[in-house]
């Protein structure tokens, strides 16, 4: 799989480089993976980046989870799944899952999160994974975990965000994680902060500028230079739905623009990163309706998404990756 450069470098051939949200920005893998969501379930499903196609189911969650809305995470060899919703206990869970990418097999339990949480974000640097924000059973959370990539650990607390955080998005660059969008509490307004924190020490997040539009429930992806939130939705009032793919640059704390369109507005989807290309992957579209799309979008030109292939099953509230 080669090595990891942290997060940013998008080298194709052989180099990974860290993940987006979603997921992570795993630069130079040659799929994408989702795992769990609504229909989904306890699998795990991979699609190539090399060719445009649908995905297929591959393996499964560890046996203690049926988790929604979990925050991602890639190494160079394995994916993670941290935190999320068990719709069929009706609780949230802090489990740690890990599958790998060099064989199709099903994923493991290694560690716990500090707090049990859904609707998190993930990050990944070259050496761990973040979990960011989320929501629990009372209310919201604005920790930031860490965990190590070369040992099954538990994670530790290293650092908060600006405020209490749910339904928000991740991206990573080579030296910071970054959480885009969401809904914050007790306010319950839909959020168009970007924040970042660094993956070089432990400590808090801080502003660096908006999206757009306010949204949550979006996907992230991860470019070697920039990163994006591709749909999402607006809360009440008017619960609106977005098929805008914003982009941000990662050398400067500047504001985002819109720089193209899904094929479909859309919100709780997967987003995942190629070196190439970003991934938005499933999701609920206005009508309320679940839907299987795999979109692409070029990370090298500012253009429009298209439709490349189809997910298992009429799916939202999965989480993405790439190896």
């Amino acid at each position: 799989m080669g090595f990891t450069i942290s997060g940013g470098i998008s080298i194709s051939g052989g180099v990974t480089l860290t993940p987006p949200g979603g997921g992570s920005s795993q630069i130079s893998s040659i799929s994408g993976y989702l795992s769990g969501g609504a229909i989904g379930g306890t699998g795990i499903e991979k699609f190539s980046f090399a060719t445009d196609g649908d995905s297929v189911k591959i393996a499964n969650l560890s046996n203690s989870r049926n988790s929604t809305y979990s925050a991602g995470q890639s190494s160079t060899t394995n994916g993670y799944v941290s935190g999320g919703y068990n719709p069929s206990g009706g609780n949230y869970v802090n489990i740690i899952d890990k599958f790998p990418f060099t064989s199709d097999n099903d994923a493991a339990d290694i560690g716990d999160l500090t707090t049990e949480r859904g609707y998190c974000a993930g990050q990944s640097s070259s050496e761990d994974g973040y979990t960011a924000g989320g929501a629990f059973s009372s209310g919201h959370r604005n920790t930031i975990d860490k965990f190590p990539f070369s040992s099954d650990n538990n994670a530790s607390d290293v650092g908060d965000l600006s405020g209490l955080h749910a339904q928000i998005v991740g991206q990573s660059s080579s030296d910071h994680g970054y959480v885009s969008g969401g809904k914050a509490k007790p306010s319950n307004a839909n959020l168009s902060k970007i924040e970042k924190f660094p993956f070089s020490s432990n400590g808090n997040s801080a502003f660096v500028g908006n999206l757009t539009t306010a949204r949550m429930d979006g996907a992230g992806q991860s470019s070697n230079i920039s990163g994006y939130m591709s749909g999402g939705q607006q809360d009440s009032p008017n619960y609106a739905w977005f098929n805008t793919i914003d982009k941000f640059p990662f050398s400067s704390d500047n504001n985002a623009s819109d720089v193209g369109d899904l094929t479909l507005a859309r919100n709780l989807c997967a987003g995942n990163s190629s070196s190439d290309n970003g991934y938005t992957s499933g999701g609920m579209d206005p009508g309320w309706a679940r839907v299987n799309i795999i979109d692409k979008f070029p990370f090298v030109s500012d253009s429009n998404a298209t439709d490349v292939g189809d997910i298992v099953y009429n799916n939202d509230g999965s989480t993405g990756h790439q190896g």
